[in-house]
């Protein structure tokens, strides 16, 4: 048994990470459990993307990209199975706190200063990282939000030409290229491209929040949050795609808590009409939040990313300065049919 899984364990891809009853699996406990039956990994959660012998596994919301669906078993080019990891019903609190935990053993934390980024920076305890242009929103809020919470932040001013890079860089990448995906996936680019200049592969952020607990404006005034909720989370496949692809061009993975079959389980428990209240979208996260980062970052209303680093902008002017005066997304075809610079 020993040799067939040191054997294994030579043959066996793993990119991201593994866990099963809360417990992070080691690469030769992996072996151990799959020689014994390949189907134990339709109980596996985690974040991952994993080849053995033939069979590819990858987790159930498909958190890392792969060549087979979100969530099954395959091999020989057949599905075998899905994987549906088991986890006990929890608060929402508790589930949070589980999953930031699992996530917490290596990686930087991507810091914006707003709720969702800071609950998770602040429950991990791993060294963060910002970035923007000078005089930002973004970079001065996460440098308010990691003081507060007596966190390690590094804060990394970026240029027009580190624009120019990213854009270069994801115009190719992106499946949608619209004004709007473009200027995030430049900016994830230039958050996993930090990242990895400080040695790390894990990047662990706060998407999926707003699209579990209703954080966009839209929320407040729909009248049926529930399909509003269940339409953007659907979305968030997509979103990934977009995310994961330019984490790839620097070596580094997204993590995200907030996707944690735990977290989407508890979530989906709380009714939709309360995930707004007082006119505050995201009440049942803030109010938990609450309870562990100071109250005024817990219910701190900030830009999207886009904005906040002040990409957006830029990426206008660009446009601007090459003939594109009221077309960024003209600017940005242009770009993608030549292969051209920005």
């Amino acid at each position: 048994m020993k040799r067939r899984v040191s054997e294994l364990l030579l043959k066996m891809e793993l990119r991201g990470w593994v866990e099963q009853d809360g417990n992070l699996l080691s690469s030769r406990e992996l072996a151990t459990l799959l020689i014994a039956d390949p189907l134990a990994a339709s109980r596996f959660g985690g974040e991952f993307l994993l080849s053995w012998d033939g069979y590819t596994a990858r987790d159930h919301f498909g958190i890392l990209p792969g060549p087979i669906p979100a969530g099954t078993i395959f091999c020989s080019g057949k599905e075998l199975g899905k994987i549906y990891p088991v986890v006990p019903a929890m608060p929402l609190e508790d589930a949070v706190k589980e999953a930031v935990f699992l996530r917490s053993t290596e990686g930087i934390c991507a810091l914006s200063g707003g709720v969702d980024s800071s609950l998770v920076a602040y429950l991990s305890k791993r060294p963060c990282l910002a970035v923007g242009l000078a005089g930002s929103h973004d970079l001065t809020q996460a440098h308010l939000a990691a003081e507060a919470m007596n966190l390690p932040c590094t804060c990394i001013e970026i240029t027009l030409e580190d624009v120019r890079e990213g854009l270069s860089a994801v115009i190719g990448v992106i499946p949608d290229p619209t004004p709007v995906n473009t200027a995030i996936a430049i900016t994830q680019y230039l958050i996993t491209r930090s990242a990895r200049e400080l040695g790390h592969e894990r990047v662990l952020t706060g998407q999926g929040a707003d699209e579990l607990f209703g954080g966009y404006a839209r929320y407040r005034t729909c009248t049926d949050p529930g399909v509003a909720l269940a339409r953007d989370f659907a979305g968030l496949a997509r979103q990934g795609l977009r995310d994961q692809s330019v984490a790839a061009l620097n070596g580094t993975y997204l993590s995200m808590p907030f996707l944690d079959v735990r977290v989407v389980r508890a979530a989906r428990s709380i009714p939709a009409r309360e995930m707004v209240r007082e006119g505050v979208g995201k009440w049942p996260l803030r109010e938990i939040a609450a309870r562990h980062i100071p109250r005024e970052i817990a219910f701190y209303r900030k830009k999207a990313m886009q904005y906040g680093t002040g990409i957006a902008k830029v990426l206008r002017m660009f446009a601007r300065d090459n003939g594109y005066k009221r077309s960024l997304q003209g600017y940005l075809d242009q770009i993608r049919t030549t292969g051209g610079g920005a």
